[in-house]
């Protein structure tokens, strides 16, 4: 489901005279549906970066990066957006969204834009946001106006609403209390029981030793490392 062959990755520093920098060299990585692989490595070894190239924030500057067959190194920004929504799904640990739109929206919003009818999506999202013990208080609030917990919370619910194919997840437990820690295992080991393939950041070695069935240290990858 995902698939990384020779992925190369360099940064132009522009402000300091276009210099280039080599941060990831000869990426080869599989991950099969049901399966669960955490990214490990010291910080500033390339776990965010390698995740961004997965989900195409970054471009790639070699190399293959397939999510259900198709190359986001060679894809179009249409096809890059269509991934998105029907393919990979992304629980990133802020929570970006546009002001004044209500929580149950927000977390709906990736059913709807799957075509899903807006009376199933909101009760798909009202389910999620039960599940991640968000007040219905605030469900007609923004978020923007939550504390960081809570907005962590609301970020899960929106990314496992859908039931994608792939998912990334960077850090999806960090700083949670322990009811809500356990709520987020669950659903990362319901979306693995449905055949969901997944690339994890996990700095929580205990949760990382639960959901993930092996690691991949990216360290290995840097320019120059031994192959």
């Amino acid at each position: 489901m995902i698939e990384l062959r020779d992925v190369r990755k360099t940064f132009t520093l522009h402000n300091q005279g276009a210099a280039v920098i080599d941060v990831l060299d000869r990426v080869t990585l599989s991950v099969a549906r049901g399966e669960c692989v955490a990214l490990t490595g010291a910080s500033g070894a390339g776990k965010s970066t390698l995740m961004r190239l997965i989900y195409g924030n970054y471009k790639a500057q070699g190399g293959r990066i397939e999510v259900g067959g198709v190359d986001l190194v060679t894809a179009m920004p249409r096809e890059v957006i269509r991934v998105r929504r029907e393919v990979l799904g992304h629980v990133s640990q802020f929570l970006r969204v546009v002001p004044r739109v209500p929580t149950l929206d927000v977390v709906a919003d990736p059913l709807l834009l799957a075509g899903a009818a807006p009376e199933e999506a909101r009760e798909a999202a009202a389910g999620l946001l039960e599940r991640v013990n968000i007040p219905r208080a605030l469900w007609s609030l923004s978020p923007t106006t939550f504390s960081g917990g809570e907005q962590q919370r609301v970020n899960i619910a929106r990314g496992f609403v859908h039931p994608y194919p792939a998912l990334l997840l960077d850090e999806p437990t960090a700083s949670l209390d322990p009811a809500n820690r356990e709520v987020v295992l669950a659903l990362i080991e319901e979306a693995k029981a449905r055949g969901a393939a997944i690339v994890g950041i996990f700095h929580d070695a205990a949760a990382r030793a639960r959901v993930c069935d092996r690691e991949v240290d990216v360290s290995r990858f840097a320019p120059g490392a031994a192959a």
